[in-house]
């Protein structure tokens, strides 16, 4: 008679041996990923040499596919802008004489600020980028969102510099290693930096919620102020992020302040700019490395 399809596992010892490996085997992965777990809560910064190593070893794969997305992204804008370049024409054309009567005035402005600047001595500094590189890879998917940047410690880059993009700021770096970074994204929960309402000066701190956006803050509770629309710049407090850099536009109103959009979403940003942190530009200090890369303490909250 031919065996029956469905014996149980203890008719045969070869089942009964891959059933007990198998059972070791998962024992042993949630003992690792325990002590894991323990190491990375205890001490957030015991990792940070293998993540440096892992970034340089995927770095040579990354370049190619952020060269790619780049051109991608061009061909598309080409062929968009070919689509759209009929519709656009009469409005870009009104716009341009608009723009010609604001920019008049605009450089009438300057002037007078310019002359009121000599007259009380006071000197504006300019920026000093460090380098520019590229961004070649970032969290979607993970509660955390982080950032790898194409330069490291040989270009100069070190842990707490501000990173941007011509479209506002991007974070600061995390972490370094010899070709590469880690950048703290301003979306990370962890990531806290002090800014003010661009019109008004009116003083809030936005918090990254993982997804994308950055919750703002009032630091005077009261009458919610905000509304549609405001836009937020760093306000310098804390001497990292240069004052006046962009963060985002709030969509929506909460009890405390506002949900609000960042302007430099770096899936779109290729290429970022690394600056000196504004107090070391001004008094000619280095920037202090945070204690703690992953703890949202002094070098976290407050030297944002």
């Amino acid at each position: 008679m031919a065996p029956s399809a469905n014996r149980r596992s203890g008719n045969s010892r070869r089942a009964q041996y891959t059933t007990f490996f198998g059972y070791i085997a998962g024992g042993v992965g949630a003992a690792l990923g325990a002590i894991l777990v323990v190491i990375s809560i205890n001490n957030p910064g015991f990792m940070a040499g293998l993540r440096g190593f892992g970034s340089e070893a995927v770095a040579p794969a990354s370049r190619p596919v952020a060269a790619a997305k780049t051109e991608s992204h061009g061909l598309f804008e080409v062929i968009t802008g070919y689509i759209a370049a009929g519709s656009q024409n009469a409005r870009l054309k009104q716009q341009l004489a608009h723009a010609r009567a604001r920019l008049i005035t605009a450089d009438a402005q300057a002037e007078e600020n310019r002359r009121l600047k000599a007259l009380l001595g006071l000197m504006q500094a300019t920026p000093r980028p460090l380098t520019t590189a590229r961004l070649i890879g970032s969290t979607m998917s993970s509660t955390r969102r982080m950032a790898t940047l194409d330069a490291g410690s040989r270009d100069g880059v070190i842990v707490g510099m501000p990173v941007r993009s011509p479209a506002g700021l991007v974070g600061r770096v995390l972490e370094v290693a010899p070709t590469t970074s880690r950048v703290l994204l301003i979306t990370d929960a962890e990531s806290v930096v002090p800014v003010r309402r661009a019109y008004d000066g009116l003083p809030a701190y936005a918090q990254g919620r993982a997804d994308g956006t950055v919750q703002i803050r009032l630091i005077s509770l009261g009458v919610n102020p905000l509304k549609p629309g405001d836009t937020f710049v760093t306000s310098g407090s804390g001497g990292l992020y240069r004052p006046g850099t962009p963060i985002g536009v709030v969509w929506r109103i909460t009890n405390d302040g506002a949900i609000a959009r960042i302007l430099s979403d770096p899936a779109n940003s290729d290429y970022v700019i690394v600056e000196q942190a504004w107090l070391a530009e001004t008094t000619g200090k280095t920037t202090a490395p945070p204690a703690s890369p992953d703890a949202p303490s002094a070098a976290g909250a407050s030297a944002q």
